[in-house]
């Protein structure tokens, strides 16, 4: 479980970094980037669907196609002008806090180390926002929370389906049609170049579509309150992508801040994996009596 959840982890950063690289440089517009990365996305899943030795049905959901495509269309739009580490602080900053809320208001409960463990990671996400960092622009600030929410409610519904490839299929193709739409409406200031065309198709054939089956896999075995707070390693793997590849500042309080934060996600794991073992132990004994 926890090499999948490492893979998806990385997979979520990549997906920030090859969308700034491509907005940054110019290569590409937001909505064509969003199009080409979801039908690249779709192809790939429809590829691994026709070799799957177990062919679920499809599962079709407009709402999962909707959020999906919420989250990629205002996720692509936001990275206009904000660096890929402050970037994804937004978005899974965002995706914690609305999966949090969802888990709470549905009776989750949170015992006191998984507690610790997620205020430790906030603290984490805090000291990245402290001043001095350079402030995202209030109006692509809006528009990544916005992805996020569209994120999260994408994730909570993996918890209903049955088939992650199956299901991921259908969200895809169903997410074409909203992608459209919006491209359609900033269809006069689309361009593309090749490289653009690349990091866009690497982003929705390889970083999206097959982590995103990976991540409903793993979310049916884990709850809300966990899935949410493993995401918080993908604003420091963000942010440590975008230092590397876009030469975007890496400080020594970036460091730490990350050290904190995957520190809060591992007590949180640790927590969670207690209890389960500790549920099927007391399960055990109520059978044998």
């Amino acid at each position: 479980m926890l090499l999948k959840i490492v893979i998806a982890m990385l997979a979520f950063a990549a997906n920030s970094v090859l969308c700034r690289l491509a907005l940054a440089e110019q290569q590409i517009d937001p909505m064509s980037f969003s199009l080409i990365r979801v039908c690249s996305g779709a192809a790939v899943l429809w590829g691994l669907y026709q070799f799957s030795s177990n062919q679920a049905k499809i599962e079709w959901s407009v709402k999962n196609g909707f959020f999906l495509a919420l989250y990629i269309t205002a996720f692509s739009l936001a990275y206009l002008h904000i660096d890929a580490g402050v970037g994804a602080l937004l978005l899974f900053g965002t995706v914690q806090l609305s999966m949090v809320g969802y888990g709470l208001c549905h009776g989750e409960r949170i015992n006191l180390r998984r507690g610790t463990g997620l205020v430790i990671a906030i603290t984490g996400i805090l000291i990245l926002l402290l001043p001095g960092a350079s402030a995202p622009h209030l109006g692509y600030a809006a528009m990544m929370v916005l992805s996020g929410i569209g994120w999260a409610m994408y994730s909570i519904a993996g918890k209903n389906m049955h088939n992650p490839l199956a299901s991921s299929l259908g969200n895809f193709v169903l997410a074409i049609p909203f992608v459209l739409l919006v491209y359609l409406v900033f269809y006069t200031q689309s361009f593309i170049k090749p490289q653009g065309v690349l990091l866009a198709l690497l982003s929705g054939g390889l970083a999206s579509s097959g982590a995103y089956v990976l991540w409903y896999a793993i979310v049916k075995q884990i709850d809300r309150v966990t899935a949410s707070s493993v995401q918080l390693s993908v604003p420091c793997l963000a942010i440590l992508g975008g230092a590397l590849f876009i030469g975007e500042a890496l400080s020594f309080r970036v460091v730490i801040s990350a050290v904190i934060v995957l520190a809060g996600i591992a007590l949180v794991i640790r927590s969670s994996s207690d209890s389960q073992h500790l549920n099927k132990t007391v399960s055990a004994d109520s059978t044998g009596l």
